[in-house]
């Protein structure tokens, strides 16, 4: 996102990343259009608008004007609010551990992301609201896509979420002036940064993470968000920065918290509705 903002505006880069993700997804969709129907078509209308074009626009927004930690720590909160709309809205009841899990997996990302120091989250400005907004539409997304598109796969939810949205993007991002991006030297790096978060960031995660909530739970899909901060420290290293034993202790506190959501012994039966 930091990248493509570089040459284009906000606006612009969100627009991108989901209308070149309907291109893409395209083929896929066509193909599953056969699976769409009266009953789930709604609900992936709403996936796709809460799940991803929402908070595309409200993700680039928001990083014009806070830092790429804060922003890490505030995409950390999809889990809590994927636990509470479960518990409020479709009644389900984790277990103990799965409520340890998410609170260390928390603690873990802040610990990693600040290093110790916490001074870099002060004077958190209204911007990072947009970004709690937008993990809060993560969380009702992960249980609408558990409780009400069960008989999809991760490919077909996706592909087809994409196809209500995709065609809105473009006419946003057509409808504003690329010329200063055009004319800017960054514009090559920025449009293939953009590109790559389309790809990345939205494409295949969301085959894998659609998936993952069918073939887990929406607690635990949502609670790998912790380890994002991971990845972005071994990017870290190979770019040559040194690891510190806090950020060993952090990955560790992560991996614990991912491990507690999932395991057996934290889970309750969901109650039907």
């Amino acid at each position: 996102m930091k990248k493509g903002l570089v040459a284009f505006t906000h606006v612009q880069v969100a627009a991108i990343r989901i209308f070149f993700g309907f291109l893409v997804l395209l083929p896929f969709a066509i193909r599953s259009f056969k699976k769409l129907n009266p009953q789930n078509a709604k609900f992936l209308a709403i996936s796709g608008i809460i799940g991803n074009l929402i908070p595309a626009f409200l993700f680039t927004f928001a990083q014009t004007n806070i830092s790429s930690s804060l922003a890490g720590i505030l995409n950390s909160l999809s889990p809590f609010f994927t636990l509470i709309v479960g518990i409020i809205i479709f009644r389900n009841r984790p277990g103990i551990l799965q409520y340890l899990g998410i609170l260390m997996g928390l603690l873990g990302a802040v610990l990693l992301v600040s290093n110790g120091d916490f001074s870099s989250f002060n004077g958190i400005n209204i911007y990072a609201l947009l970004i709690v907004f937008a993990t809060l539409l993560y969380g009702i997304n992960s249980n609408v896509i558990l409780y009400n598109l069960a008989g999809l796969n991760g490919v077909e939810i996706t592909a087809l979420a994409f196809m209500f949205i995709g065609p809105f993007a473009g006419i946003i991002l057509f409808s504003t002036d690329l010329s200063p991006a055009y004319h800017s030297t960054h514009f090559t790096s920025s449009l293939l940064a953009t590109l790559a978060l389309s790809i990345f960031g939205s494409v295949l995660s969301l085959f894998v993470y659609n998936n993952l909530i069918h073939h887990t739970s929406a607690i635990f899909a949502t609670s790998v968000t912790y380890i994002i901060p991971v990845f972005a420290l071994m990017w870290g290293i190979l770019d040559g920065e040194s690891l510190g034993i806090l950020q060993v202790l952090s990955m560790m506190i992560i991996l614990t918290g991912v491990y507690l959501v999932n395991t057996k012994l934290g889970r309750k039966k969901t109650i039907t509705v």
